[in-house]
C-alpha cells in the first residue's frame, strides 16, 4: 500500500462524559500511554500519509498529546457536535489537498492494528469506493448492523431502525470506514441530517455509494480489535485485551515469566535476550530491560533503562530516570530517581538513591539516603567509582564522594570526601580511631569490605 497516498483522520473530539472523569476521554491511559496515543502509533505513517486529528474546542491536552506523539499530524476544531460526518468535514481543508485513500477511525479505539488499516484499504485500490470494518459481535445489541449482498455492503442499519430479522444479524459496525480518496469529499458533503436527531452520520455514506452506482463492502475483524471505550469498566476490559497481547508478544520473543498474568507491561517495553519477570511485577513506560536482566517480584518500574546482567528487586522502585549499568544491582525497598548506577554498583537494600551518580563496583549500604530535596530544590549526590556507604548514612546533596572512598555507618556527609578518605561521624558504639584502623586494614589488604 505504501504506493497509495492516504489521510487518515481520528476523531477525538468527544468529552466522554461516561467516564465520569474531567480528563478527555481519549487521554485515560492504557498499557503505560493514552487511548489516542494507541491509535496514532497504529495509522499510516511515512511518505505519502498525512494524519489529522479532530479534536474538541477546549481540549489543549488533546493537542499536545498529539503533537508529542505524531508530531506530523495537523489538528482541526470540531465546536459543534453534530455527529460523525459533521466531525470528519472539520478537517475539509486536509481532505481537499487530496489523497488516494482516506481512512476514517475513532480515538477511542486503542486495540486497533496498523495491519487493520492495511486490509481496510486494500479494497480501494480495486475499485472499491468504500470499505467499512466490521466484527462479527457476541452479543450486537446497541450496534449498527451490517446489511451484505453477496460480498458487497447494502447498509448499515442502526439498531433502532432495524427489522427483527435484520436485528438477528451479529455482523455489526465498527464505525472505522475507508473512502476511495478522489470521491470521498463529495460523498461525505451529500450527507443529510434527516433524522430525529438532526445530525450528520457517517453511515449514510454507504447509501450515497449505492446510489451513484459506486461499491461498498465489508473487511472483517475481531470484536476486540475494534472495542470502543465509553466507560471506566470498558477500560478495563480493553486493558485486559492489551496486556494478554503484550505478555504474549514478549513470552514470544523469548522472555521468562513465571507468572504471565500478574505481571504488567507498557506498550513500549522492550526486552533484550534471556529476560527474567517474576511474579507480580508492574512496567510503566519508557523501560528497557538488557539481556539476561531479572526483574524479581513486586517491583515498579518507570522509564527507566536496565542493563546487561542486572538484578532489580524485589520491592523495588525505579522511578524516571534510572538507568542500571551491566551487572549492577537494586535489592529490596530501594527508590530510585534520576539515578545512574554504572557497572556492578550494589544497592541491595533500605535506600533511596535520588539525583546521584554512581560510579562503577561502589557498594551503597542498607539505611543510606541521598538527602537530594531541602523544600526549595533538587541537588546532585556524585559517588565514585569502588567508594564504600555504610549502613544509615545521610548523603547532604550536593555532594561529593570520591572513588575508592570510605563513609562509616551511620555518617551525615555534608561535605567533598577525597578519593580513598575516610569519613565517619562519632557514635557512641564505634569511635573514629575504631574506624580508621579498620580502614587501613581494608587498604593494607586491598579488599572491599562485604556487605552493606
Amino acid at each position: 500500500m505504501t504506493a497509495r497516498s492516504s489521510l487518515t483522520i481520528v476523531l477525538a473530539a468527544g468529552e466522554g462524559t461516561r467516564m465520569q472523569s474531567s480528563m478527555p476521554k481519549v487521554l485515560h491511559p492504557m498499557a503505560g500511554q493514552s487511548l489516542l496515543a494507541h491509535v496514532l502509533e497504529a495509522a499510516p505513517r511515512g511518505a505519502g500519509a498525512a494524519l489529522a486529528v479532530v479534536i474538541g474546542a477546549n481540549h489543549r491536552g488533546v493537542a499536545e498529546e498529539v503533537k508529542r506523539v505524531r508530531p506530523d499530524a495537523t489538528t482541526f476544531i470540531q465546536r459543534e457536535r453534530l455527529g460523525t460526518a459533521h466531525a470528519v468535514l472539520a478537517a475539509r481543508e486536509a481532505m481537499a489537498r487530496g489523497a488516494d485513500d482516506l481512512l476514517v477511525v475513532f480515538g477511542d479505539t486503542p486495540l486497533i492494528s496498523a495491519v487493520t488499516f492495511e486490509r481496510l484499504r486494500a479494497p480501494l485500490k480495486n475499485g472499491a469506493a468504500l470499505a467499512v470494518l466490521g466484527f462479527r459481535a457476541a452479543d450486537p445489541t446497541g450496534y449498527g448492523r451490517l446489511l451484505v449482498e453477496g460480498d458487497r455492503l447494502v447498509a448499515i442499519r442502526e439498531e433502532a431502525d432495524a427489522t427483527p430479522a435484520e436485528r438477528a444479524v451479529k455482523l455489526s459496525n465498527a464505525g472505522v470506514m475507508a473512502f476511495g480518496g478522489p470521491k470521498a469529499l463529495q460523498i461525505i458533503e451529500k450527507i443529510g441530517n434527516a433524522n430525529r436527531k438532526r445530525e450528520y452520520y457517517l453511515t449514510d455514506a454507504v447509501e450515497i455509494v449505492r446510489q451513484q452506482g459506486l461499491e461498498a463492502v465489508v473487511i472483517e475483524t475481531s470484536e476486540d480489535e475494534v472495542r470502543g471505550i465509553n466507560t471506566k469498566a470498558q477500560l478495563a476490559e480493553a486493558e485486559q485485551v492489551m496486556q494478554a497481547r503484550l505478555r504474549k508478544a514478549a513470552l514470544e520473543a523469548g522472555v521468562t515469566m513465571i507468572a504471565p498474568e500478574t505481571v504488567f507491561l507498557a506498550a513500549d517495553t522492550t526486552f533484550g535476550n534471556d529476560v527474567t519477570i517474576e511474579p507480580f511485577v508492574v512496567i510503566g513506560p519508557g523501560v528497557s530491560i538488557g539481556d539476561g536482566a531479572v526483574i524479581h517480584s513486586f517491583s515498579h518500574l518507570v522509564q527507566a533503562s536496565i542493563g546487561r546482567q542486572a538484578s532489580v528487586g524485589p520491592y523495588a522502585r525505579l522511578r524516571p530516570g534510572t538507568s542500571l549499568g551491566e551487572g549492577a544491582k537494586v535489592g529490596n525497598f530501594v527508590e530510585t530517581k534520576a539515578a545512574t548506577l554504572e557497572a556492578g554498583v550494589k544497592v541491595n537494600h533500605l535506600s533511596y538513591i535520588g539525583d546521584t551518580h554512581i560510579g562503577a563496583g561502589a557498594n551503597i549500604g542498607a539505611g543510606t539516603i541521598t538527602c537530594n530535596y531541602d523544600g526549595f530544590g533538587k541537588y546532585k549526590t556524585t559517588i565514585g567509582a569502588g567508594a564504600f556507604v555504610g549502613s544509615n548514612s545521610s548523603l547532604v546533596a550536593p555532594v561529593k564522594i570520591g572513588s575508592g572512598a570510605y563513609i562509616g555507618s551511620g555518617s551525615v556527609i555534608t561535605r567533598e570526601v577525597p578519593d580513598d578518605a575516610l569519613a565517619v561521624e562519632r557514635s557512641q558504639q564505634t569511635t573514629r580511631e575504631g574506624w580508621a584502623k579498620r580502614f587501613r586494614e581494608m587498604k593494607r589488604r586491598d579488599k572491599k569490605p562485604k556487605g552493606g
